[in-house]
């Protein structure tokens, strides 16, 4: 019988890495390439190439990407307009009428993604209940066609005053314009969110439509590329929140794909901290071109309803829900450099795929984190990407000796390394902003680590910050990839539903639970998901009376009734406590939004039980390896000679396919029945 198989396939900004898993057998394909940035299915295709899966075999293709992040962070989009409530069309310059940077003297605002040009105006008005207070005047509608018209908009967002609580004029609006340009993108805030802030819904609708022309067609190609070889499966697309959707909801709803790369190591993360019971996980992913961490509690990665593309003080914000994760410009094809005043500097400009590390020999002629690493001996200059490529090690050498230890009078040695403590403690903040400063223990934590580069940095990292476990997932180096096999179908409904909380008659909001439930379920049928396999969560968002933000809390069932208010309220109240520091269980609180979670659950790859060692011990062979104290003979074990319960002392490096684990001196590294590398960290050590 044939066998059918679930594929994930991630697009880095370096390689390109695909994950199948056969359904049948429960065996796992694994296959990298170079990423292809002028045409980004190429590395996909080359990756489906290498593997022995043929294309017609694959029963469902998940993709996450960061084509999205990229389109906004570089402003490389549509060109989009904005229609408003006449009266509201400079919302997006207003914005919250604040200055993040309160004491930069020089601090320049973002520029909207529309200029106030294409920023048009139509009489409507709409109650923040919902009342029709103004109709819409549809005549007017056809000046703005015009106006579009002739400044060749690509892309239209439509976002009216109040129209959460009712979208009768946007869909009027969308349609009657959609009729009179074909062709040109049109969303609407109310399709993408169903809650208050007038100036994040509209810069969320306003960067939906600025992506949307270009993911639509990016996602048709991959269609068509993939249809034309074979493929007649289901495809989706990674979200920002940590599942998957359709690639027709994709296409209209591009915006939340924005973290959709990332995210998907982090959903595996979170999975492989259940199977280990660890209560408080952080997620660390490096790759090519950047690291990033995410912290993850009893197995839920942390999510936020409101995020910064480029940060809350230069960005733009989205009311998305999206996992938290924090990311540097720390990646293996990093790039080492000296500042104006002669400084040591790593990142963020990256060697990427083209031309890449100078130890490639693909044409790099500025040192690179991977460099450093092949220089002191801690990646295996013959046995690159489990022996696919050898590393030309003089020509590393020649780089880091001309562009870094010449100037600064060191030996090459010392300038690789010097770089490699820059890399690391570049990325240590980065996990500790996620712990440290959110109030946030490290020393209870367990660090995943995966990417290319995450196994080889993860131990030094983990000591650096005090973290005493590091846990290297099977598939290191693809595990983002294989994180999308892990993630389900995810829809997350929201309606704004201002009250005092607890309430007694609680009919009301329990009508408005039931209408998103009934929505959340209805988009997952559609999807072909059984009603047996799908799960739904409510949750409110609470805040103190007079407070602006809000704290999501979890109902813990399907309702609310006022027999279980004083149960959320106390939830309510630890949350803010954890969060802030103390509570306020005298002052009276609100609802402000009620959401649902609708899940689809899928059958997801398993992780056996390893074989134990019933005598002996793993093959070992020995090469020189710099730790930070010097070349020294150090063990180097292959991963797959590894069994259950194996335990190794380090100085030690574990080698596999694409990724090298660093078992610093005096660290102890175990097996687990899962076949995961644990690693126990020596307080003591600085390697």
């Amino acid at each position: 019988m044939t066998s059918k198989f679930a594929v994930g396939v991630d697009i880095g900004g370096t390689f390109t890495d695909l994950v199948g898993f056969d359904l049948g057998t429960s065996r796992i394909v694994v296959t990298k390439a170079p990423s292809t940035p002028r045409e980004l299915s190429g590395g996909i295709m080359e990756c489906v190439r290498k593997s022995d899966i043929a294309i017609a075999d694959m029963e469902t293709l998940f993709h996450g990407s960061t084509v999205v992040i990229n389109a906004i962070i570089e402003r490389k989009g549509a060109k989009t307009g904005l229609l408003t409530t006449r009266g509201f069309r400079d919302v997006l310059e207003i914005g919250r009428g604040n200055r993040p940077a309160n004491y930069d003297l020089f601090y320049d605002k973002p520029l909207p993604f529309v200029p106030r040009y294409l920023r048009f105006e139509v009489t409507e008005r709409i109650a923040p209940d919902g009342a029709v207070i103004a109709p819409l005047d549809v005549a007017g509608l056809e000046t703005v066609a015009r106006a579009a018209r002739e400044q060749q908009l690509e892309a239209l967002a439509i976002c009216f005053l109040h129209s959460y609580a009712n979208e009768s004029h946007e869909e009027q609006a969308r349609e009657r314009l959609q009729a009179l340009l074909p062709g040109v993108f049109i969303c609407t805030s109310s399709e993408l969110v169903r809650e208050w802030r007038e100036f994040e819904r509209s810069s969320t609708t306003v960067l939906n439509a600025f992506v949307g022309p270009n993911v639509e067609s990016y996602i048709a190609r991959l269609e068509e590329v993939t249809a034309q070889a074979g493929f007649g499966g289901q495809f989706y697309l990674m979200q920002s929140s940590g599942g998957v959707m359709t690639a027709a909801r994709a296409k209209r709803y591009p915006v939340a794909m924005v973290e959709s790369g990332p995210v998907a190591g982090m959903i595996g993360a979170a999975h492989i901290g259940t199977l280990l019971g660890a209560r408080l996980v952080i997620g660390f992913d490096m790759g090519g071109t950047t690291a990033k961490c995410s912290l993850i509690e009893d197995g839920e990665p942390k999510v936020s309803q409101v995020y910064y593309v480029g940060g809350y003080v230069h960005g733009y914000p989205l009311q998305v829900p999206t996992t938290e994760v924090v990311e540097v410009g720390t990646g293996g094809g990093s790039l080492a450099w000296r500042d104006n005043l002669g400084a040591l500097k790593v990142g963020p400009r990256s060697a990427g795929s083209e031309p890449g590390p100078v130890c490639i020999g693909a044409g790099g002629t500025e040192p690179t984190v991977t460099d450093a690493n092949v220089l002191l001996g801690r990646i295996n200059a013959a046995r690159y990407l489990g022996g696919e490529m050898s590393l030309d090690v003089p020509a590393a050498r020649r780089a880091m000796e001309e562009s870094i230890a010449k100037p600064l009078g060191l030996s090459v040695e010392a300038a690789a390394a010097g770089v490699l403590t820059i890399a690391n403690s570049n990325m240590a903040l980065a996990v500790r902003a996620i712990t440290i400063e959110k109030g946030v223990d490290p020393r209870e934590a367990t660090l995943i680590a995966f990417g290319g580069g995450g196994p080889l940095h993860a131990a030094a990292i983990a000591r650096d910050i005090g973290i005493p476990r590091v846990v290297v997932p099977t598939l290191p180096a693809c595990f983002s990839a294989l994180g999308m096999l892990l993630a389900d179908l995810r829809h997350d409904l929201v309606r704004t539903f201002v009250r005092p909380f607890p309430m007694q008659d609680c009919a009301e909001i329990n009508g408005v639970i039931s209408e998103l439930r009934l929505d959340g379920v209805e988009r997952l049928k559609s999807a072909d998901v059984a009603e047996a396999d799908i799960e739904c969560s409510v949750h409110l968002d609470l805040r103190y009376a007079g407070q602006q933000w809000t704290l999501t809390t979890p109902v813990g069932g399907d309702t609310v009734s006022a027999k279980d208010a004083p149960a959320i309220r106390t939830a309510f109240n630890a949350l803010y406590e954890t969060r802030f520091g103390h509570s306020f269980t005298n002052i009276p609180s609100e609802v402000v939004n009620v959401r649902v979670i609708a899940i689809g659950r899928r059958p997801k790859p398993g992780f056996p039980p390893l074989a134990a060692r019933k005598s002996g011990a793993p093959a070992v062979t020995h090469r020189s390896v710099n730790m930070g104290a010097g070349p020294a003979n150090t063990p180097i074990y292959r991963r797959e000679d590894l069994l259950c319960a194996d335990r190794i002392t380090g100085p030690a490096v574990i080698e596999e396919g694409s990724a090298t684990t660093l078992v610093g001196p005096g660290d102890r590294a175990e097996l687990s029945e899962h076949g995961f590398i644990v690693i126990h960290i020596n307080k003591g050590n600085s390697a």
